[in-house]
This record gives C-alpha cells, sequence and structure tokens, in this order.
C-alpha cells in the first residue's frame, strides 16, 4: 500500500463569486453526510472547512484514485464546477503550507483576521467528533494553529486596522484618550453603529446619538441600551456639551457649520463622511483637532502595506514549520513497524523473564526489579536504529530500511 500524502480540494473568494461559494458550502448535516461518502472511499482522516469565504477540505489519501474520487464526490455537490478552473486540488507541502496560511490569517480577505483561526480549530473537532481526525491530521492541524499563533504574537497583523471607523477612533484616542470622555455621534447608519461599537470598547462615557430620523436612532437602543439619542436639531447644543464629535450622514450638504458652534473647550471632531460633514474651517481653531476621511485612508493604506510586508516574513515562518511537521509525519510512516517490533520485544522479555523466574527464588520486588531491567535492555538495543529509521528524510530508503527491518524480525 502506498504512504499517505496531504491533499487539498476546494473553493474560496479568490477565485469563485458568492453565488458559487453559497452552492458548495457545508451546513453540519451535509458535512455529516459528505464525510460518510468520503469513508466509503478509503480515505479515513478529513476536515472541512466551510466558512463565507471557502469551502474546502484538507484530509490524507494513498492513492491518486482515491484523490480523484474525493474530486469528484466534491464537484459532484454542485455539477458546473466539475470542470471549474476555480475547483483548486493540491498536495504535500503546497498543501500543508497553505492551510498553514490560513490559520494565520494570510489567505483572508482581510489579512490577518484572527476569526479563521477558531473556525479552523471548529472544523477538526468536528471530524474528530465523527471519527475523521485521525493521528496525522490532528498533528497537521494542530502545528498548523501553534504556528499562527506565534505569528499572531509576534508580528500582530490583525492589531493594524484597515477600516477607516476603527482607525479614526483609534486616533481619537491617541491624541484626546477616549475612556469615559462625553461623544456625540451624528448619523445612524452602518458606519455610525460601527463607530459606536468602537468607541464602548474604549470604555467612552456617556454617547449620545442624533439623527434626522430619530426614530432610527432609537432602535439603535436594543443594541446599546446605555446609549442617549436626541433630535437632529439639538446637534449645536449637544456639540457644544461633547469633548468628541463624530459625524457620519449621508448629507450632501455639511451638517456641522463653524459659525453655528461656540468653542470653550478642547475638542476632536472626526469626519467619517463622503462628502464631508464638519467644516474644514474647524481645523484653523486652536482648542479643534479635526480628522477626515483623507488622514483615515491614508492611514489604511499604509496599515495594508504593513500587513503585507509581515505576511512575507510570516511566510518563512510557515515554511520552517512545515519541514519541522513533515519531518514528523515522515517519522510517522515506520510507526507501525516500530509498535509491531517494541511488541516484539516485549514478548522477549515476558518469555526471558518466565523462564528465570521459575528457575531463581526471586521476591516480589526481584521480581519487578528483573522485568525491568531485561525491557530496558532490549528496548536500549534497539532505540539507535529505531531513531534512524524515524530520521530518515528519503521516503524510499525509509521503506527500504522497513522492509529490511520486517524480514530480520519477522513482523
Amino acid at each position: 500500500m502506498e504512504q499517505m500524502q496531504f491533499g487539498y480540494i476546494g473553493i474560496n473568494y479568490k477565485d469563485a463569486k458568492i453565488k458559487i461559494r453559497n452552492k458548495v458550502s457545508f451546513t453540519d448535516n451535509q458535512k455529516i453526510d459528505f464525510l460518510q461518502k468520503v469513508g466509503k472511499s478509503g480515505i479515513d482522516q478529513c476536515m472541512i472547512l466551510s466558512t463565507c469565504n471557502r469551502s474546502e477540505l484538507f484530509f490524507f489519501f494513498r492513492e491518486e484514485k482515491q484523490l480523484e474520487d474525493l474530486r469528484s464526490l466534491y464537484a459532484a455537490r454542485v455539477p458546473e464546477i466539475k470542470n471549474a478552473s476555480y475547483l483548486k486540488i493540491s498536495f504535500g507541502v503546497e498543501a500543508m503550507e497553505y492551510l498553514f496560511r490560513i490559520a494565520a490569517g494570510l489567505e483572508s480577505l482581510v489579512l490577518g483576521e484572527d476569526q479563521i483561526l477558531g473556525q479552523v480549530k471548529e472544523a477538526q473537532e468536528f471530524s474528530r467528533t465523527l471519527g475523521y481526525g485521525g493521528k496525522e491530521i490532528n498533528r497537521v492541524v494542530r502545528d498548523a494553529v501553534t504556528c499562527a499563533k506565534k505569528i499572531k504574537s509576534r508580528f500582530k497583523i490583525s492589531e493594524n486596522p484597515l477600516s477607516v471607523s476603527s482607525i479614526g477612533i483609534r486616533q481619537v484616542d491617541q491624541i484626546y484618550g477616549i475612556k469615559g470622555k462625553q461623544v456625540l455621534v451624528i448619523g445612524s447608519g452602518s458606519m455610525a453603529v460601527l463607530a459606536i461599537r468602537y468607541l464602548y470598547e474604549y470604555k467612552a462615557g456617556k454617547v449620545t446619538v442624533c439623527s434626522r430620523t430619530l426614530a432610527h436612532a432609537k432602535e439603535l437602543l436594543t443594541d446599546f441600551p446605555d446609549l442617549f439619542t436626541v433630535p437632529y436639531e439639538q446637534r449645536y447644543q449637544e456639540i457644544e456639551k461633547s469633548d468628541i464629535v463624530i459625524s457620519a450622514t449621508a448629507s450632501p450638504h455639511l451638517v456641522i457649520r463653524r459659525e453655528s458652534i461656540k468653542l470653550t473647550h478642547k475638542m476632536v471632531f472626526l469626519d467619517l463622511a463622503l462628502p464631508r460633514d464638519i467644516d474644514e474651517r474647524l481645523r484653523e481653531e486652536p482648542l479643534v483637532h479635526l480628522l477626515d476621511l483623507d488622514t483615515m485612508e491614508q492611514i489604511a493604506a499604509e496599515n495594508q502595506a504593513q500587513r503585507i510586508q509581515l505576511t512575507k516574513i510570516s511566510r518563512e515562518w510557515i515554511k520552517e514549520a512545515v519541514k519541522e511537521t513533515q519531518q514528523w509525519l515522515s517519522g510517522s510512516r515506520v510507526d507501525a513497524t516500530i509498535e509491531s517490533l517494541q511488541q516484539k520485544c516485549d514478548l522477549i522479555v515476558e518469555d526471558s523473564y518466565s523462564y528465570l523466574n521459575r528457575k531463581m527464588d526471586l521476591g516480589v520486588r526481584e521480581q519487578k526489579l528483573l522485568r525491568k531491567i531485561l525491557k530496558a535492555s532490549l528496548h536500549r538495543l534497539l532505540r539507535e536504529p529505531i531513531l534512524e529509521l524515524k530520521q530518515l528524510e528519503s521516503k524510499e530508503r525509509q521503506e527500504e530500511y522497513q522492509k529490511v527491518v520486517e524480514e530480520l524480525f519477522h513482523i
């Protein structure tokens, strides 16, 4: 029988549009049914990673026919993808490095994001629960997760935000500090909601929202019960009481004009709207620090460039980590032979111990000591050959040595 190889089959956001990805995604019930079919094809180690951006299989196979059978099973779920260019297949080091990059967030739509790591762990736990997570694939996934954690800890790729909202809030915090501050958010759309979420993460004090549609603003209380709301017409009165003002409306005109504000204390204004919401003349005021989309987009571009650079370094870490996993897998190929050899040693130990125990008058302590000495001596004899066998990098030489050992020891 041929040695096992690590393989990959799947579709992801880089090559397939969401319409196709939706068709090939797996529910939990579909995963169970599919894994049962996979098992019938002779593959007993398989993990299904299915998210909104990818639908991918990672597995061990022994024969090329098994690879083709698995490809056919996958393609049969959506007939039009059978010969599609976006259905990818790889195996060996290439497939393994790809899984390691996925776990580290290097293959994600948002480069370096953290959520995928948990999804990889959940996928493997699901397969293991159903009996499709054998020793080899468990080790590969565990090594991928360990490597991902080291990369995230060392390079902190995801800590350089890419969304203008998160960048804006971080800039406000660096300039003025958000914790305990009184904040006014003008607008109640998706950008404003995201800003509110970040404000609470930074432990803002009183957060007030005003919107042209007050009812829409009050709907936010479901997610943010500590939020205050005021009518849009009262925005200037509220601005003068605030430390931080964030505007994110869809208005075609300015919603905050310089001449309508009485400045009495230091303030930070964050304009997340396009076109602008906040009068640029406020930039000239010594008590005001005004941030706008131009600044945020520049920082986002710089952060993206930094993430890309860190990704290149991380890929080199992954190559080294995969080499170590490959060495372990290479050693594991002879585990069955080594186990048989050790079992034969244990049998010889028991035979020798039984003979000596019958010939000698030994107490309980001496009997235990005799058994331990016999076992340690025999296993010591095998230690170096076993280590040499596991460390052979050449698959062909390993198989050759394995065959010799099996013939010499009749195992």
